[in-house]
């Protein structure tokens, strides 16, 4: 049986996992990542991740230590302005509108915009830059067995590797986390989420337009124009029954269907790309670190898509691990250091996650007074200009 060593296998290949190895390869350390699926790196392939990331201002510095941002700068739309819009009313058309601008609290937009499909695609080719990094598509984990120096992983080809520090970005329904007998408290919302391209002729501004009516929120996100037209990535949230109905309706059924519930702020919408459909959950694992492991991503957290959270506390995950390997590269894996990991994100993810929690299910309420109520806390929220300013910087992550 071939046994492989490395400083670090990260076990999962998505965006979270495949930054982690462009970044702990940058820093110097050998690392093996695998998943068990190739990445789809082309929006009209089959399979390909038709979501967006928005990457806020503290995420930037972690793709430029992983040699990543100047990839992928030139491909992404800003976001200056996160707009809410409540159309709670009798029929669905805006009556509240407010707009929190990165300029009250900053000199740079929130964040940027990026299609999942193309941050694959640019990982991909910056890891194949790296020799000291083995991207290996195709293959999972399929045992995991730690020891106090080490971490034993077999993955499905037969191949054993050691490693001194096993990163879990396998997802919610994480092999390692369960491995290591982690659990996990999850809340379900009996709701699912939508997931596609439009174009539309009036320009987004590269403003994010935030529309909150029931069954939780329709958000339109920027992207960068097509064919000459302005693109935006939607996410469209509903109970689950609803999304499905909506996901089989016929092209023009269901553009019809969005148009109304965009409430025509940008106009005739068209839909470019076809509609996958996610269902919406949290989830926080009981601990962010087990022997030789370390939890990032949604093998630690999941959260419904709602302030551009989801990823963004995923590379803070990194940020952290990251800080401390470098600190003190001879310590790598040991158990000081992952307890340090595990006090450091563990508190933060449970507050943010409650937060986001709340907010969702506000966006789902449907009966008119409680939607009026949301309203109401909405205008209150954002009049007062220290706390809407708190807030923008609570939802960066910064003070």
């Amino acid at each position: 049986m071939t046994r492989n060593h490395t400083d670090i296998l990260i076990s999962g290949g998505g965006v979270a996992g495949l930054t982690a190895a462009a970044a702990f390869g940058t820093a110097g350390f050998s690392v093996i990542c695998v998943d068990p699926a190739a990445p789809v790196t082309d929006d009209a392939d089959e399979g390909a991740d038709l979501r967006t990331t928005a990457f806020l201002q503290p995420s930037i510095p972690v793709l430029e230590a992983a040699g990543l941002w100047a990839r992928l700068e030139p491909h992404a739309a800003p976001l200056q302005i996160m707009r809410i819009v409540d159309a709670g009313g009798p029929v669905p058309e805006p009556r509240i509108v407010k707009d929190f601008d990165a300029a009250d609290i900053s000199g740079q937009p929130f964040g940027w915009n990026l299609p999942n499909w193309l941050l694959r695609r640019e990982m991909v080719a910056r890891l194949a830059e790296m020799p000291n990094v083995d991207f290996r598509p195709g293959i999972a984990t399929t045992a995991v067995l730690t020891r106090e120096a080490e971490a034993l992983v077999t993955l499905s080809d037969g191949s054993r590797v050691s490693a001194r520090l096993l990163i879990a970005a396998d997802g919610r329904g994480s092999v390692v986390r369960e491995a290591l007998g982690i659990g996990v408290r999850t809340m379900r919302y009996g709701q699912k989420a939508l997931a596609f391209a439009v174009s539309h002729p009036i320009p987004h501004a590269n403003v994010s337009t935030e529309i909150h009516r029931s069954g939780g929120p329709f958000t339109l996100v920027p992207l960068p124009d097509r064919g000459g037209l302005p693109c935006s990535a939607i996410v469209w949230m509903e109970r689950g029954p609803e999304a499905l109905r909506l996901a089989a309706l016929p092209v023009p059924e269901f553009e019809a269907a969005m148009n109304e519930r965009s409430c025509h702020l940008f106009g005739p919408l068209t839909l470019l790309t076809r509609r996958t459909v996610w269902p919406i959950i949290s989830q926080i694992a009981d601990r962010m670190c087990g022997e030789r492991t370390a939890l990032i991503a949604e093998a630690a957290h999941v959260m419904p898509p709602i302030g551009a959270q989801g990823l963004n506390m995923s590379l803070a995950d990194l940020r952290v691990l990251l800080e401390l390997a470098t600190a003190a590269p001879d310590k790598l894996g040991e158990r000081a250091m992952l307890e340090t990991y595990h006090r450091r994100r563990h508190a933060e993810v449970v507050a943010r996650i409650t937060g986001i929690d709340a907010l969702n299910r506000a966006s789902m309420l449907g009966a008119p007074m409680l939607r009026d109520a949301r309203a109401k806390a909405l205008n209150a929220l954002y009049s007062v200009a220290p706390v809407r300013k708190t807030l923008m910087r609570a939802g960066l992550g910064v003070r």
